[in-house]
């Protein structure tokens, strides 16, 4: 299940001070409205959902802080692994689900040597996947498969490995239009967005 929280571009201010009705929020979600209301209302509703154990779709415009965002998350949840971050729009193609899933030796021409992929490296954490709404339809079924089973298999292997992480995607498309004209899975987009967050 999930989630979509609203991102927007807010100026520098003065540092935070904790407003009432912000000073229970932890210190790297407080940090995030920096006296803004609409902000502050993002890190309240983000608060809400930082040690529950939901992916959580952050939907904003180019430069609204979407990774500052799932970042404070990540910080103010307790989980322990490393946040791991990739932007799905900046890779090619056909390196998207070994970068995502891993790759076994000799899986492809050029695959010299076994690697762990950000699903992999992120375990016990928080992986952030930014523009979402970019990647190919077969990387998504893979996705899918890895958001409901909490497990993958590398490329070029028949290993399936458990993985536990939270994950936090972002998008500057409206995915249910992205559905509409079957560019992105309904059901992972169901499986993203069963909690909204608004």
């Amino acid at each position: 299940s999930g989630g979509i929280l609203f991102a927007r571009a807010v100026p520098p201010t003065a540092p935070p001070r904790s407003p009432a009705g912000a000073a229970a929020l932890p210190a790297p979600l407080l940090a995030i409205h920096g006296g803004d209301p609409a902000m502050q209302r993002l890190a309240e509703r983000a608060a809400k959902v930082v040690d529950r154990k939901i992916s959580v779709i952050l939907r904003g415009e180019t430069g609204t802080g979407k990774e500052f965002i799932a970042r404070a998350m990540h910080q103010s949840s307790r989980r322990r692994g490393p946040f791991v971050a990739i932007n799905c729009a900046a890779l090619p193609e056909a390196l998207i689900e070994s970068e995502l899933f891993g790759v076994e030796r000799g899986a492809y021409t050029g695959a010299h040597a076994s690697r762990a992929g950000k699903f992999e490296r992120a375990d016990g954490g928080t992986l952030f996947l930014d523009e979402i709404g970019e990647l190919p339809l077969p990387a998504q079924a893979k996705l899918l498969r890895v958001v409901q089973e909490g497990e993958l298999e590398r490329l070029g292997d028949e290993r399936v490995r458990k993985i536990n992480v939270r994950l936090i995607a972002a998008t500057n498309v409206d995915l249910m239009t992205a559905v509409q004209e079957g560019r992105f899975r309904r059901d992972l987009f169901y499986r993203l967005n069963v909690y909204p967050v608004t």
